[in-house]
């Protein structure tokens, strides 16, 4: 709470009589967009390796759920040293290796000991399926890999990742079927099996496909900045250009990309 009393100061001000018509408007289902928002461009602070703006906006997530925690203690309804000690608790009860006298060998023993523990706290819980734990609104990938960590916990997986792979090349042969039978909705859904198996890829090579694509898009969006401006500085434009000759400008930006990330990893 010490360490929250800046941030709920602020909030308290900007919401109070003489504050902000905004931020005394807002309501946590309001305030879940701009949170949404800010845990977006963190990301993408953390796939850029940015220091800089990742401490910039891990500040604007946390004054963000500050924020919504503020709305529910001022309205009576979920008091913030409530938030705070049920947060610890759980994180305590589900490390009894560190806070118990639990022992635990492998990784695989870790995480075991983490689900038993999650099945226990929720025996209260009416739960059919092991689909009931995923919200439904994630984004995609991140939804994906949920589904797929939640079916990997019953026993349902691929044994390794080539078999994996395996998958991958069949649902492209289908997407290449369903193309040329030019079938939309199969065309959708194959590229949607594609997808999905790839998630899996990522999740058995150990890495989250969200933080890979975030991390491949921002460098392609680099290297198009730099052909751009190149094009700009030989005041050439982009659609006037023949396929060859866009791409020996596509092949020099690459190079200057490469070379500019090589002086920053120096």
């Amino acid at each position: 709470m010490e360490s929250l009393a800046p941030i709920l100061e602020v909030i308290r001000t900007l919401r109070g009589k003489n504050g902000c018509e905004w931020d005394r408007r807002q309501t946590p289902v309001t305030m879940w967009k701009c949170l949404a928002e800010e845990v977006y461009e963190l990301q993408q602070a953390l796939a850029d390796q940015d220091l800089e703006n990742t401490c910039e906006e891990m500040g604007d997530v946390l004054f963000q759920i500050v924020f919504i925690m503020e709305i529910f203690h001022d309205a009576g309804q979920i008091p913030i040293p409530r938030v705070m000690d049920t947060v610890k608790e759980k994180m305590i009860r589900r490390h009894p290796h560190v806070y118990g006298d639990a022992v635990v060998k492998t990784r695989t023993e870790l995480l075991d000991q983490w689900e038993q523990i999650k099945t226990r706290e929720k025996n209260g819980d009416l739960r059919l399926s092991a689909m009931d734990d995923v919200p439904k609104g994630m984004p995609g990938l991140v939804r994906a890999m949920k589904v797929s960590k939640s079916a990997v916990k019953k026993g349902f997986d691929w044994e390794n990742i080539h078999q994996v792979l395996g998958t991958v090349k069949s649902e492209i042969a289908e997407f290449e079927s369903a193309l040329e039978q030019k079938d939309e909705d199969a065309i959708m859904l194959e590229f949607g099996d594609i997808l999905f198996s790839l998630v899996n890829v990522a999740r058995f090579a150990g890495f989250h496909p969200e933080t890979a694509l975030a991390r491949s898009t921002a460098k392609f969006e680099s290297r198009f900045r730099l052909m751009e401006a190149d094009l700009a500085e030989k005041k050439i434009s982009l659609g006037a250009l023949s396929a060859s000759e866009k791409n020996v400008f596509w092949t020099r930006a690459k190079k200057v990309h490469e070379n500019n990330q090589s002086v920053e990893k120096a």
